[in-house]
């Protein structure tokens, strides 16, 4: 749900990546404190100040692959990619994705003056949206295209889904925190997200009524990979997750599963998530 990055390298072993994954608070020690009273906007709840006014949003025209989108803020969001490019990640349909989204429908009213800063924001419910550098960076490693059916664990405000979506319309996410997954199918009906699928529900179980998955993303740390997940995953497919105890440097992930289902793992970096949450 929420990623931040201190090491500026792409990709690089030695980089560590902060990620919030839903806890506005760093962990470690973290000192490092967000604006969230400076402004000048009326603080409320984060859905009843959703951004974007309705008619400001431009279509692709295609009902089977829709590519919501305004040219609101069109300045910043090209700002905020040229920042990730200059940090190495140079995929033009990456960053073209980062373009077309527009972070600010995804970001509360009292966090817009920071909407295309490349660091999370708070969402409300003490969660967070990720730094759109570690959005870029993790949707990278699924290498999607418009045929492959990828499932989102942390759907957090919807940002990252909506990125998702820019590359395939088969997109599924689950959010265990139920304020957020209303808030998130709202705004995914509110800006034309319509092949974009969400429940509330244990991320840890993944959804089998809809795997298998080409891909599958994960914003939460669990100590151990999920066996549903890896069973979900199709032969073929990709998984990138954050591995290890929240007391602990972690890692990222890359999870593949090979024509035949054997499966391989590939540590990419030393990363920090929170862990992943279980529904009692």
């Amino acid at each position: 749900m929420g990623g931040q990055t201190i090491g500026r390298r792409w990709p690089a072993a030695t980089a560590v990546i902060w990620a919030a994954a839903g806890v506005f608070l760093c962990l470690a020690g973290c000192d490092k404190r967000y604006p969230a009273a400076e402004t000048a906007l009326t603080a409320q709840s984060s859905e009843s100040q959703d951004p974007g006014a309705v008619s400001d949003i431009v279509e692709s025209g295609d009902p089977n692959l829709p590519h919501p989108g305004t040219p609101a803020r069109l300045d910043e969001r090209r700002q905020m990619v040229s920042q990730i490019r200059d940090y190495g990640l140079t995929e033009a349909n990456i960053l073209q994705a980062l373009e077309n989204v527009p972070r600010h429908w995804f970001v509360p009213a009292d966090q817009q003056r920071y909407a295309y800063d490349d660091r999370p924001l708070p969402i409300g419910h003490g969660q967070t949206i990720s730094q759109p550098f570690i959005v870029a960076y993790m949707t990278y490693l699924l290498d999607l295209d418009k045929n492959k059916k990828v499932l989102e664990i942390g759907t957090g405000s919807g940002y990252q889904a909506a990125v998702l979506n820019e590359f395939t319309p088969h997109v599924y996410t689950i959010e265990i925190l139920e304020p957020l997954g209303k808030e998130a199918r709202s705004r995914f009906d509110r800006y034309g997200y319509t092949t974009i699928t969400a429940k509330i529900g244990d991320g840890y179980k993944g959804w089998v009524e809809h795997a298998p998955f080409d891909a599958i993303i994960v914003t939460c740390a669990p100590d151990n990979i999920p066996k549903p997940l890896i069973e979900q995953l199709k032969c073929g497919g990709r998984m990138v997750i954050p591995v290890g105890s929240v007391f602990s440097i972690q890692e990222l992930v890359l999870v593949s599963k090979n024509d035949k289902g054997r499966v391989t793992k590939q540590s990419l970096m030393a990363v920090r998530f929170v862990p992943m949450l279980r529904k009692k």
